[in-house]
């Protein structure tokens, strides 16, 4: 069944997000330190049933890009080529950790593990994730 990842990139950790086998829910899978992300990608998509790599695009209020835009714009680049069968698609991130830091909250996570920033890296990907498939719903 075909699935999708989304991919929250960050400087240090990166964290990700997977759908459903029907392509209706997102759901966080993990943080990766950012330098292992090619490669734990390889091994996710290994199987075959990815068809599609879902990544955040940071930007500031105004729509300009960020510093951090710079560095997706790098990935997504890379993606291409170390994926070529798989489509790199962008979906705007903004208020994505403010958001998951709130499911956190309401989904009743105590504190302390709400402020470790690999549980806000893989729910923020969730939520990319979910706002894509929303997009595609439309």
């Amino acid at each position: 069944m075909p699935r999708a990842i989304a991919i929250d990139y960050g400087m240090k950790r990166t964290g990700l997000a997977v759908t459903d086998d029907l392509m209706i829910i997102a759901s966080p899978l993990e943080t990766v330190e950012t330098a292992q992300l090619i490669n734990r990608l390889k091994t996710l998509t290994a199987k075959g049933d990815i068809v599609c790599l879902v990544l955040g695009e940071a930007r500031h209020l105004d729509g300009n890009a960020s510093a951090i835009t710079l560095e997706q714009e790098k990935i997504a680049t890379l993606l291409r080529k170390e994926f070529p069968h798989i489509p790199v698609e962008r979906v705007d991130e903004m208020y994505t950790s403010k958001l998951a830091a709130q499911a956190l909250a309401h989904g009743g996570m105590k504190k302390k593990d709400r402020m470790k920033k690999e549980n806000l890296d893989k729910v923020s990907a969730a939520l990319i994730l979910q706002s894509w498939l929303a997009q595609r719903g439309s």
